[in-house]
């Protein structure tokens, strides 16, 4: 593994605090995500690749936007290894190397009506603004 990939792997395990080689594949995360069928590369692939150090796919990959962040994979991991983290991890790592933080607290009162959940503007928070 070229020493850039092994870096950005450690930073995005490190970013994330997951230690991916808890993982045993036994895809119960992939099966309880409710985005499944909208991503090209599902919670345990994200978990297997970033362990591998193949990298580069995730981060060209709109899996990472597709995520809810609803931590439904960590419920059902049965060895606590936390997929949602890893795919935040590699989502702000692309949003950092892009320098394309999307949203500021200054644009918030313009999208706000009675209708959004509160949970949105927390998701969104957390996916573009680090």
């Amino acid at each position: 593994m070229e020493n850039s990939k092994k870096d950005l792997c450690n930073e995005i395990i490190r970013r994330s605090g997951v230690n991916p080689r808890k993982c045993m594949k036994c895809g119960k995360c992939s099966g309880t995500c409710p985005a499944y069928d909208e991503m090209e590369y599902h919670p345990h692939q994200f978990v297997y690749m970033v362990e591998t150090g193949d990298i580069e796919p995730l981060l060209k990959s709109k899996s990472i936007y597709r995520c809810l962040s609803c931590f439904a994979c960590i419920d059902r991991c049965p060895r606590g290894v936390e997929p949602a983290k890893i795919v935040e991890a590699v989502r702000l790592s692309v949003i950092r190397q892009q320098d394309n933080n999307h949203l500021k607290a200054d644009d918030l009162p313009a999208m706000l009506d009675e209708e959004l959940p509160q949970q949105a503007i927390v998701s969104a928070f957390r996916k573009y603004t680090k």
